[in-house]
């Protein structure tokens, strides 16, 4: 590895996906369902807030194209995305589309206090979260290799995001679903590259919403 590469910084910026408003009341999980981006005003803060010569990546489900969408409008510089199916939503199998007292009456108790199941409990013709955790890892991993030093804004979904900060803290899959992600919100991840490609990593800020008190909100610390 050459000597300015040991010293690179990789910036993931992740952005949650905007509501999802057509499915009240029911999980909808991996269904590509659309985003409600009606409300201009959390996209202006999006665009002011992301780098804008950064690489761009959604997962294959509509609702992050959408939102991607929503920020160029507001003025930001985006490149074309790329689209990793892996950094898509879990997959809840049988249980999409069923209310959530339908799920919880399938579950035979299996429960966690912050998420539909514990980390390694599998729906139905679905996946786990510990799933998902593990083909986010690899693909964070992968991209962060092949884009070194660059800036990442990833449009993605609240278990593609809390996957993402249990690998870069290293915690079980079940510590992960601990992390609270709203719609809209930054999500900021620094990637720090060593030698033999190993990584530290440092996690800037944790699911940061506007504050329209002030003119747009949350600012970030400048790059290393």
């Amino acid at each position: 590895m050459k000597q300015e590469e040991k010293n690179s910084v990789t910036s993931w910026w992740w952005i949650r996906h905007a509501p999802v408003t057509s499915f009240k009341g029911r999980l909808y999980g991996n269904t590509d369902v659309p985003a409600n981006t009606q409300n201009p005003e959390p996209f202006r803060w999006l665009a002011h807030q992301v780098p804008q010569k950064a690489l761009w990546v959604v997962s294959h489900l509509q609702r992050t194209q959408q939102t991607a969408d929503a920020i160029a409008e507001m003025g930001c510089s985006i490149s074309k995305p790329l689209v990793e199916k892996s950094l898509g939503e879990q997959c809840f199998g049988d249980w999409q589309g069923l209310t959530y007292e339908e799920v919880s009456s399938q579950k035979a108790g299996k429960n966690h206090p912050f998420w539909i199941a514990p980390a390694h409990y599998t729906a139905p013709n679905g996946e786990s979260f510990a799933d998902v955790m593990s083909r986010v890892s690899a693909t964070v991993r992968r991209l962060s290799m092949e884009h070194m030093g660059k800036d990442i804004v990833a449009v993605a979904h609240g278990g593609t995001i809390r996957s993402a900060l249990g690998f870069a803290l290293n915690i079980p899959p079940d510590n992960a679903l601990f992390f609270s992600i709203d719609n809209l919100s930054i999500t900021r991840i620094d990637c720090f590259h060593k030698p033999g490609g190993e990584m530290d990593w440092c996690v800037i800020g944790v699911n940061l919403c506007p504050s329209f008190s002030r003119p747009y909100g949350v600012v970030f610390p400048p790059r290393r």
